[in-house]
């Protein structure tokens, strides 16, 4: 029997850590950024995941909150770091963010995906840990994965002439519910 899961942002959340590097790191903002337009297909075959594909829409990007910095982050600012984080990105350019499994294998706690990450018109390998909690009538599903900007020719932002930058680690953090089929 082949089932098809869709899983997208009214199932849960994809959000994106940023830190902070540079000499004046202190006078920066950790930042939170959600991605608001995303979808997961899962493949299933008599009961397995085969094939799996995560889309997101770059521009659906929202800065949701910084922390640290030497103020708090206003709503111009967050206006403005939402410009630059699309400007490093080249959203007009390159619209999704795609991930595709190529192997997904049973883990301790869910799943090892195995596969490829698109990002900036870049592709990398790229391991993702899905773990997967039953909770009774609805799964939940969770992952977190670092992922290097600069392996994908996204140069991460900087002022102060370097001395303020986005830190090149960013994480990625995934947590969705699917409720189980009747």
């Amino acid at each position: 029997m082949t089932d098809i899961w869709t899983i997208d942002a009214s199932d849960g959340e994809l959000v994106v850590h940023t830190g902070v590097a540079g000499r004046a790191a202190k006078m920066g903002h950790r930042l939170t950024i959600g991605m608001k337009r995303w979808q997961a297909t899962v493949n299933w075959s008599d009961g397995e995941p085969v094939a799996a594909q995560l889309t997101v829409e770059v521009d659906s990007l929202e800065v949701l909150q910084g922390e640290g910095g030497l103020t708090a982050l206003s709503g111009p600012e967050k206006i403005l770091v939402r410009s630059n984080a699309l400007r490093q990105l080249g959203a007009g350019r390159f619209r999704q963010i795609r991930f595709d499994a190529d192997a997904i294998d049973e883990s301790q706690d869910g799943y090892r995906l195995t596969g490829t990450l698109q990002i900036h018109g870049k592709t990398r390998a790229q391991v993702i840990e899905l773990c997967t909690d039953d909770l009774g009538d609805v799964w939940r599903l969770s992952s977190e994965a670092v992922v290097r900007q600069s392996a994908f020719g996204v140069k991460p932002y900087s002022l102060l002439m370097g001395s303020l930058k986005v830190a090149d680690d960013v994480t990625v953090s995934f947590s969705a519910q699917r409720a189980k089929e009747t």
